[in-house]
């Protein structure tokens, strides 16, 4: 579990982050939204720990931010998996030394139990015998696959991905989400997603958060978020017309 207490984020003379506090449970997919300029970035990176917040804490599983070491710190960030935007693959690395590479960074194994552990993860991303190829021979969908086995290699406690569907087709987008959610579940990960995609919202969004200008507007489930009377949610969210039918066909159901 996460919990964040009151967290301030200045830039300078910007206070980007003005005072959010929240929490996000193991097995669930918690969700960050917003307009962009909301903080959403900024705040992922805190929950990074890539930004120092000036006021406030974060807590992982007991483990307050303020109060780690070094060696503190360097065993959060073995507990940590992160899903980018772009996916990030190494171009002239095959895909097993791609998801191998964390391993080879941070544990004292041998290549044959690292290669097992490999194995495992891209089974479970359905990219079995995809070891030798290169991030230029897969689609974009396949790539993301491949980021997310590199993100769960290392059996992390938490999982944080930062637009995992950016530039995916509809139909690929759905697969990504639906898998992200069952390994969430699947390894009880404590799992972050900063998104734009209201699909992702509507499918997976255990919990969503929703920031506006550094703070905290709204936050609930999916199911929540149907019948929220909050206008600035509603303005957000319902802006196309699907969505606003898709609202309406709810609320009439109730």
């Amino acid at each position: 579990m996460i919990k964040v207490n009151d967290i301030h984020k200045r830039f300078g003379e910007a206070e980007v982050l003005k005072g959010i506090s929240t929490s996000f449970e193991p097995g669930k997919t918690n969700l960050i939204i917003g307009q962009s300029g909301a903080g959403k970035t900024v705040f992922l990176k805190s929950l990074l720990g890539l930004h120092t917040p000036e006021e406030g804490t974060i807590i992982y599983n007991g483990q307050i931010n303020t109060e780690m070491t070094i060696e503190d710190k360097r065993d959060f960030r073995q507990e940590l998996g992160m899903v980018f935007q772009g996916s990030a693959l190494f171009d002239s690395l095959n895909v097993e030394e791609n998801v191998m590479f964390p391993l080879k960074m941070f544990k004292k194994e041998s290549k044959e139990e690292m290669l097992e552990r490999v194995n495992f993860v891209l089974k479970r991303v359905d990219l079995e015998n995809s070891n030798k190829k290169f991030p230029a021979e897969l689609s974009g969908g396949m790539q993301k696959r491949v980021a997310i086995a590199r993100a769960i290699v290392m059996n992390p406690k938490y999982l944080f991905c930062d637009e995992p569907n950016s530039g995916l087709d509809p139909s690929t987008s759905i697969l990504i989400d639906n898998l992200i959610k069952e390994i969430t579940q699947e390894y009880q990960i404590t799992t972050v997603i900063n998104t734009h995609d209201m699909n992702s919202v509507m499918e997976i969004g255990d919990k969503i958060v929703f920031l506006k200008d550094g703070l905290k507007a709204w936050e609930g489930s999916s199911k929540e978020i149907f019948k929220t009377d909050n206008q600035t949610v509603v303005d957000f969210v319902y802006s196309s017309n699907l969505f606003k039918k898709v609202r309406e066909a709810y609320l009439n159901e109730q």
